[in-house]
Parts: C-alpha cells; sequence; structure tokens
C-alpha cells in the first residue's frame, strides 16, 4: 500500500533533459536528475506516453506499445533509469492508453485493409454511424461525431476522442487478450504500475452512455486480479473523467477489487478558478 502515502510527480519525458543535443529530452536524462528529483521529496515518478507515436495528440496515440519512441532512448535507458529509481528507494508508474491507437498502429492499418483477416474486429466498424446515440462528444471543439468514415474499408469506425484514435474493440477477446499482454509485458521490465488512460470507455452499450459500462468494471477487476497474483505490488490508477460517485466504481468492492487509486477531475479546475480569482 505504498501508493495511499507517496508523493508523485509527473515528469515528461520530452522535456525534463536534453541528452543528446537534439532539442528533445530522453529517458537518460531524467536518469540525470534522479538525485534531484529525489531532494525534491519525489516518491514516484509518472511517465506520459514514450511509446511509438506519430504525436497527433502528445504521445497518446500509440503506434506501438512495446517501442520506445527512438528520440526518447530504448529499453537499455528505460532498465537504466528503474534501476537507478528504484536504487533510491523511488518508484515509476507509466501511462497506458488501452482505449485507443494511432490510426498509424499496425492493428488498425491491417484492420481497414483486410475485414475478414485476424485483426478485422480489433476496432468498431459500422456500415452507418448511428450507433450509441448516447455517448457524449468528448472533445466537442475538434469533432461533431464519435464516428469516423474510412475511406478504404468503406466503413465507420468509433472514436471517442480525435478521428485519428480509433477505439479498440473490447468485445473482441483477442484485444483483451492483447492489453492483458501489454501489461505484462512493461510489469515484467520492473514499471511499478500505471496510469490507466481513458479507462471508462473500453465498452459500449447501445442504450448507455458507454461511460463505466458493467463489462469495463469486469475488464478492470480481471486486470487487478491478473497484478495482484502475478506482480504484488503494483499499482492501477483510473484516468476517469466523471463525478465523484461514479469515480469510485473504479475503485471495486472488496471481493472485486479494480483501481488502487483515482484521479479528482473535478478537483482541478476549481483549483485554477480559485487562482485565477
Amino acid at each position: 500500500k505504498w501508493c495511499r502515502k507517496a508523493g508523485f510527480c509527473e515528469v515528461l519525458v520530452v522535456s525534463v533533459a536534453d541528452t543528446y543535443g537534439d532539442g528533445v529530452g530522453d529517458l537518460q536524462g531524467i536518469t540525470d536528475r534522479l538525485d534531484y528529483l529525489q531532494w525534491l521529496g519525489i516518491d514516484c515518478l509518472w511517465l506520459p506516453p514514450f511509446f511509438g507515436s506519430p504525436l497527433r495528440d502528445v504521445g497518446y496515440d500509440v503506434s506501438d506499445y512495446r517501442r520506445i519512441k527512438a528520440e526518447y532512448g530504448n529499453l537499455d535507458d528505460f532498465r537504466t533509469l528503474f534501476s537507478r529509481a528504484h536504487q533510491r528507494n523511488m518508484r515509476i508508474i507509466i501511462d497506458l492508453p488501452l482505449n485507443h491507437t494511432s490510426d498509424q498502429h499496425e492493428w488498425f492499418q491491417r484492420s481497414r485493409a483486410d475485414p475478414e483477416g485476424p485483426y478485422g474486429d480489433y476496432y468498431g466498424w459500422r456500415d452507418d454511424d448511428s450507433g450509441y446515440p448516447g455517448a457524449r462528444i468528448l472533445f466537442p471543439d475538434f469533432e461533431s461525431t464519435n464516428w469516423a468514415f474510412d475511406e478504404q474499408r468503406r466503413q465507420f469506425y468509433w472514436h471517442r476522442f480525435y478521428s485519428h484514435q480509433p477505439d479498440l474493440n473490447y468485445e473482441n477477446p483477442a484485444v483483451c487478450r492483447e492489453a492483458f499482454e501489454i501489461v505484462r509485458y512493461w510489469l515484467s521490465m520492473g514499471v511499478d504500475g500505471f496510469r490507466l488512460d481513458a479507462i471508462p470507455y473500453l465498452f459500449e452499450t447501445e442504450d448507455g452512455d458507454c461511460e463505466g459500462e458493467p463489462a469495463t468494471h469486469e475488464f478492470l477487476a480481471d486486470l487487478r486480479a491478473m497484478v495482484d497474483r502475478d506482480f504484488p505490488g503494483r499499482m492501477m490508477i483510473a484516468e476517469a473523467n466523471q463525478w465523484p460517485d461514479e469515480v469510485s466504481d473504479f475503485f471495486g468492492t472488496e471481493e472485486r477489487p479494480e483501481c488502487h487509486m483515482a484521479f479528482d477531475f473535478p478537483t482541478m479546475p476549481r483549483i485554477f478558478y480559485a487562482l485565477r480569482s
């Protein structure tokens, strides 16, 4: 239960320190400044996405979950960062966007090219854009609908965020297995936990609002059970932009726990409002 007392700090890889002189921060730059970060009193570093990505959404548009973007370093740099942090009794969690991928991800490229192939059902495809009418549009300044038409496949695909971020289809058991393997991959690498990005939106129903649906909670409870069993001491944070009575559901129950912690989104804008006034 270390996370209940830890002081967390978001550390953007791109912004801390540029080791190679290319104008981009990198993992080695964070490693070189661990003494300073420890001096600040930080117990756990939270690293936003550093995976392979076209960076149309600051890395939350993942094109390869198992590759570190070359500008940030490589797996050896990552292992060194974790080793040096753990030597200082500091922990590291990473951001994991499991709800959607980049439209440049191999899964999506193969899904749009071969509807009958093994990846054809990895995303939510429809012949029209009338599905899930109760789902709100999360980015109304940028998107007018949650559906986008793909010229190659000649169908619409579902997206809760930007149209270049198609949602994965968690009704497909293969997608659930992929998500579990990605989590296992990084936990085996040594990470101490995850900020589960956009976690309310994994499953959809035609008559619901597609946020925190029962199947989403079942998935999270299964994921937590795997983490507790195979990687004890690691933690999961729910990034759920909802009101507290809804966010509390992401803790699960005593019999079926889900996330250890959750973001408190309603508090954040009020901090800014208070400062402004």
